[in-house]
């Protein structure tokens, strides 16, 4: 075909992958209304197994996106963890069982399993609202990256050009499209293509543990079958995981060193099927039966690779995200969160450059902060699937895992396999200052959340679902107790300046609401009483705007907001990034400093 004659476009991002991190990305972008287009080779999405487990943080994620009630719906809650390990019979005993998450601050107290196939669904429809479907059978077949200076640092530009190829039109229509973009990002998998085109390596190194893994709908007398379950046992471990619609997915070690290929190093399928991956399970559980009452479900072999791109970006045009740039163990469930998170960071990023809002640079910080998060996350992984992976402490065996170790070791990681304690160090995006002004919120950390009572009508609200991913700034103004004559002063005085920052970065002609930012008022004070119309305007642009940390009408639960986040009766103004994350803490004596904070990295309007 004339080159001529091959088909042309523009977009503002392209997506490469439909997986979860592909799909969570073209979601949240399709939501921020950018212009995007997501690809992916396999002519359908994922019908069952893969990964399963959805985080604590991951589900507040969700939430905020306005798909966590689906998700919560269609998932089974993971509560508990029970511990096995051998007895002197010669099988298996119970140990103990602990809480499945330890950490305080989350929200939702458990994990969700749901098989891959169904969360992606969940992407799937809300992007189809919003008029955005996956282009099946599409494959990238090149991609180049301007070398024009001017081009890459230039907003408006599309550098980045790639070659799609359809792979199930009909004869004689175009088969190859030419897609200019502004920017891509690759979610293609583990194997990813388009982190290959640029050479970028994976650093790390592959375990000697190689696992297998069943799904099924199990007929079993295992009392744990709806815990997850982490069992040693001298003839290997295995991690028993609940499922929707009573099905079990089984994690087994494997010992058979002959299941690798020698020349590519892989697992081979070939060698081994989900029959005898059931007789190692089985022979796990002992004394304990599991029989597949279906048949096997899904299934699946592979070995531990514990790697780290040497780098997320290129030109900050490319971008890779997912599996693409960090791989790990499964065992303790972060593999589809980490992708899915990674995605979560860089959406706003992109949404704000392509809208004019923020200079490029802030897609900088993708790198930084994800990038420290793998290599962490890396780290966490060697030391559990080691423990996981080890034998048993036993009389024949005195350098095996203590059950106790191992326990200590699940509780002592739950701030990080829960997803809740991921930190941002400082950067453009985060403002390390002012700490002492909320000591129990931590600047680079996500908001934590706690229910306050809406002023208007005394309606109890969970923070985080008034700080939805709108890819807005979100401004907390703590006032105090307003009613205070002082601090009443004080008050108006913070609005005065803050008015100051905000005409800065409103655009001319447009609304009085300014789109980038949306101000929430917290103060102290009791409901019965209350008027939230003595607040100046900019503090109540909309009467659902304004809570008070009072305990709701029953006495139940609330008013302890400002001591659990550690702000005093002088009250501070918290600044929460589009993701969820505090980006800086101001008094209300000093608003300016959220002048130095967004002029880092936010353009004034011309």
């Amino acid at each position: 075909m004339p080159i001529s004659a091959v088909p042309y476009s523009e977009v503002d991002v392209l997506v490469i992958g439909a997986g979860p991190a592909g799909l969570m990305c073209a979601n949240a972008l399709a939501n921020a209304r950018v212009n995007v287009r997501v690809v992916d080779k396999r002519p359908a999405k994922v019908a069952a197994g893969q990964a399963d487990g959805i985080s604590p943080r991951t589900i507040e994620v969700f939430q905020s996106y306005g798909i966590g009630e689906r998700l919560l719906r269609e998932s089974v809650q993971v509560h508990q963890a029970a511990f096995y390990n051998p007895s002197s019979s010669g099988g298996i005993e119970l140990t103990s069982r602990a809480p499945d998450v330890t950490a305080p601050s989350a929200r939702y107290q458990f994990e969700v399993a749901l098989h891959q196939g169904a969360i992606e669904s969940i992407f799937l429809d809300s992007m189809s609202a919003l008029g955005v479907e996956v282009e099946r059978s599409t494959m990238p077949t090149s991609i180049d990256i301007s070398k024009d200076e001017n081009e890459l640092t230039d907003p408006a530009s599309h550098p980045v050009r790639v070659a799609l190829q359809r792979l199930d039109v009909p004869e004689g229509q175009p088969q190859e499209e030419i897609v200019h973009a502004k920017y891509v990002v690759g979610a293609d998998g583990a194997h990813s293509w388009v982190r290959k085109q640029f050479d970028i390596t994976m650093d790390g190194e592959q375990s000697e543990f190689i696992w297998g893994v069943l799904d099924m709908v199990p007929d079993t007398d295992f009392p744990d079958v709806r815990n997850k379950s982490l069992v040693h046992s001298n003839h290997g471990s295995a991690l028993l995981v609940p499922r929707e619609q009573d099905r079990l997915r089984v994690y087994m070690q494997l010992e058979d060193k002959d299941i690798i290929d020698p020349e590519t190093g892989r697992v081979d399928k070939e060698r081994i099927g989900p029959e005898e991956l059931l007789k190692v399970a089985r022979r796990s559980l002992y004394p304990y039966k599991l029989n597949p009452t279906t048949g096997i479900l899904w299934w699946t072999l592979y070995i531990i690779g514990q790697r780290v791109a040497s780098r997320f970006s290129i030109e900050n045009r490319v971008l890779i995200a997912g599996d693409a740039c960090h791989t790990h163990s499964p065992k303790a469930g972060q593999g589809m969160n980490a992708s899915m998170n990674d995605a979560h960071n860089l959406a706003w990023k992109i949404a704000l450059v392509v809208r004019g809002w923020a200079e490029p640079s802030l897609l900088s910080t993708y790198e930084s902060e994800r990038r420290k998060y793998a290599l962490d996350l890396i780290a966490f992984d060697k030391t559990f699937s080691t423990l996981f992976s080890g034998k048993p402490l036993t009389e024949e065996n005195s350098d095996g895992v203590a059950p106790e170790h191992f326990m200590k070791t699940f509780q002592k990681f739950g701030g990080f396999t829960s997803g809740i304690g991921v930190h941002y160090d400082p950067s453009v995006a985060v403002l390390d200052r002012n700490q002492e002004l909320a000591s129990g919120l931590v600047v680079g950390e996500r908001f934590p959340p706690y229910k306050f009572i809406r002023a208007a009508d005394a309606w109890p609200f969970e923070i985080q679902d008034v700080l939805p991913s709108d890819f807005r700034f979100k401004l907390l103004v703590f006032t105090g107790d307003i009613s205070d004559p002082l601090q009443q002063t004080r008050v108006k005085s913070m609005v005065a300046n803050m008015q100051s920052f905000l005409n800065r970065y409103a655009t001319p002609g447009e609304s009085s609401e300014n789109p980038r930012f949306d101000i929430i008022t917290i103060s102290k004070g009791r409901k019965e009483g209350f008027d939230f119309l003595q607040f100046p305007a900019l503090l109540r642009s909309h009467w659902s705007k304004v809570f008070i940390d009072d305990a709701d009408v029953t006495g139940s639960f609330g008013g302890k907001g400002y001591s659990y986040y550690g702000i005093g009766p002088e009250g501070a103004v918290v600044a929460v990034r589009p993701d969820g994350y505090v980006g800086v803490i101001a008094s209300l004596d000093h608003v300016e400093e959220l002048d130095a904070y967004f002029a880092s990295f936010m353009k004034i309007p011309a």
